[in-house]
């Protein structure tokens, strides 16, 4: 691969920068900015975080004695130019490489790396452990915790700040204020942080003061000798201390500086010049899910969309935003909020509709029971990317289902089509009865051809979509079209004419469907888009405990996995209408 990293190539530790000038290292920084742009616009991944935060992480290895300091990232996801300089540069050099190392930090791959870490608002928290554990054994060492890029507005940051500013001894946070979230920020937090970047510094009100830190500005976060003489000053501090940096996100990028948003992650490809062709834009379940928001918040003003500052999950974009004005809240990186914030809306009498990515719902598991499902208010939550994937360990979407489905009073819905997907928003946001959440589908969109009459309100009564017998497969939500092709491949190969059912309730049991079962069915098997312990499955499973009917779960191992391609869960979890056929006959 041809490179023009020149100085890079002089740098093979992090005690190599110690040996750079001022006029190299800004040389470096430019070189490693070539790097992640290439490798990204290659694989995918984050690309505006990175190039932000280039110039603070070269002065930061060039400060302190890493590893023996301790570097804590926030969300990680920014941890690139931590990677080149930490030993890890081939992965971003040599193209063969570029997915040798995940996009997180990583213990496993490095001593610089101290976390898994992948959702947000963590690491001061961490860092405090770290730094009162230095004190309980008597060391010496300086603990830095990195946050910023709207890590700043959960509710751990707070917690963690609060709880740093009185820890009595060396903590030293470093506050990467790039003016974003992944969309822009909301909330009073960031008026501070305007505010104090006017000021230089130098407001009188300062939110970081008034929790007891001992405070310092720069306000070019992108010069390494302004950030070298901060962190030199604060470096080997007794007392909690605090550095507000001002970066610009996507820098060396222009259109990633240009479009923020856009450009926080991307695609692979996306900083290619090649227009793309035109086409007809498909419809997605995104696109039925804001043309619900947009109709029925014009005939209705009390509807109100909610994001925890993930638009992008649930394709909230720009435009949709600015149509429904004051009735779109982005509450910033606070799922626990925004779900006690829907619960508020909804006893207040107006029509929340949160929509949450599957991995972060888990942030919010107790405001989920106590402040939801235990008022029982009728709020909507949209769960999207719920699924096995091929994704980081950081960012699994398989544990929804039990997570949500075992909690009282909570409707866990599992669409399968179009038109069932519709059916249930609309019944979801009119009716006063129960806190529903819907698994939006992530398969393609799938239409019945006609319109879905169901009643929802009369709960747990499952869908028999063809009548068999010998075998009943439940195909849950994205597996439905699993079963299908589990049933038709049954018939071919052992003239069973399988019962197919569509359950589209996650939470409840049709008891009545189940009983009917017994009497021409052997076996029933669940095919369930996540992790099977605590899931549906073994809800059904349960059910026939006592009774002459086996019952085999087909979803997700308990486990975390790492960027393991899907293929080979599929292949590891008996996922494949092969593979589960070979069962059927197995237990028949």
């Amino acid at each position: 691969m041809e490179t023009t990293a020149m100085v890079l190539d002089k740098v093979n530790s992090t005690q190599d920068l110690k040996n750079l000038s001022l006029e190299e290292m800004n040389l470096l920084s430019g070189e490693i900015r070539e790097l992640i742009m290439k490798k990204v616009n290659t694989t995918g991944g984050h690309l505006g975080p990175n190039l932000g935060i280039v110039e603070a992480t070269i002065a930061l290895h060039y400060v302190f004695n890493t590893p023996e300091d301790k570097l804590v990232f926030d969300v990680s996801h920014q941890c690139y130019p931590h990677k080149i300089l930490t030993g890890r540069k081939e992965g971003f050099t040599d193209p063969d490489k570029y997915l040798k190392y995940t996009g997180y930090t990583a213990p496993e791959e490095s001593k610089f790396d101290l976390f898994k870490v992948g959702h947000t608002s963590t690491s001061v928290s961490l860092a405090v452990g770290l730094a009162k554990a230095r004190d309980l054994r008597g060391g010496s060492e300086n603990i830095i915790a990195l946050i910023g890029d709207g890590s700043l507005s959960g509710g751990e940051a707070f917690e963690g700040l609060d709880n740093a500013a009185v820890l009595g001894s060396n903590i030293i946070v470093v506050v990467n204020d790039n003016d974003m979230s992944i969309a822009e920020n909301e909330g009073g937090l960031y008026a501070n942080l305007k505010l104090l970047r006017e000021t230089n510094g130098q407001a009188e009100c300062n939110f970081f003061k008034a929790l007891g830190f001992d405070y310092y500005y720069v306000d070019n976060g992108n010069d390494i000798e302004s950030l070298i003489t901060a962190f030199k000053q604060v470096k080997d501090t007794n007392h909690p201390v605090l550095v507000h940096i001002h970066t610009l996100k996507g820098k060396g990028c222009p259109a990633a500086e240009q479009n923020k948003e856009n450009y926080h992650w991307i695609v692979p490809g996306a900083l290619d010049n090649n227009p793309a062709p035109t086409v007809l834009e498909e419809e997605t379940y995104t696109s039925l899910t804001t043309d619900f928001i947009l109709d029925k918040h014009s005939k209705d003003n009390t509807v109100i969309a909610i994001s925890p500052a993930t638009p992008g999950v649930s394709g909230f974009t720009k435009e949709f935003r600015e149509k429904l004005g004051k009735c779109y809240t982005d509450v910033g990186i606070a799922e626990q909020h925004a779900v006690a914030y829907a619960s508020g809306l909804a006893k207040g009498g107006a029509k929340p509709i949160l929509a949450i990515m599957s991995s972060f719902v888990q942030r919010a598991y107790d405001q989920l029971s106590q402040d939801l499902a235990l008022n029982n208010n009728p709020a909507t939550i949209l769960i999207f990317w719920g699924g096995i994937t091929g994704a980081d360990a950081t960012h699994l979407t398989k544990y929804d289902i039990p997570l949500i489905s075992n909690i009282p009073n909570i409707v866990y819905l599992a669409p399968t089509n179009k038109e069932e997907y519709l059916r249930m928003l609309e019944w979801s946001t009119e009716q006063k009865e129960h806190s529903v959440v819907i698994r939006v589908p992530m398969t393609e969109v799938v239409s019945c051809g006609k319109e879905d009459t169901t009643d929802y309100s009369v709960l747990n009564k499952y869908q028999v979509v063809e009548s068999g017998s010998e075998v009943a497969i439940l195909g849950l939500g994205n597996f439905f079209g699993l079963g299908q092709k589990v049933k038709s491949l049954l018939k071919e190969k052992t003239g069973i004419s399988a019962t197919l059912i569509n359950p589209r309730f996650i939470t409840g049991i049709d008891t009545e469907l189940m009983e009917s079962l017994k009497s021409n069915h052997k076996l029933v098997i669940t095919l369930e888009d996540g992790v099977l312990e605590g899931g549906f499955g073994e809800k059904i499973a349960s059910y026939f405990g006592n009774s002459d009917i086996k019952v085999l779960n087909f979803g997700a191992r308990k486990e975390f996995t790492d960027r393991t391609p899907i293929e080979e869960l599929y292949q590891r979890y008996h996922l494949t209408q092969e593979l589960i056929l070979e069962d059927i006959k197995k237990c028949l």
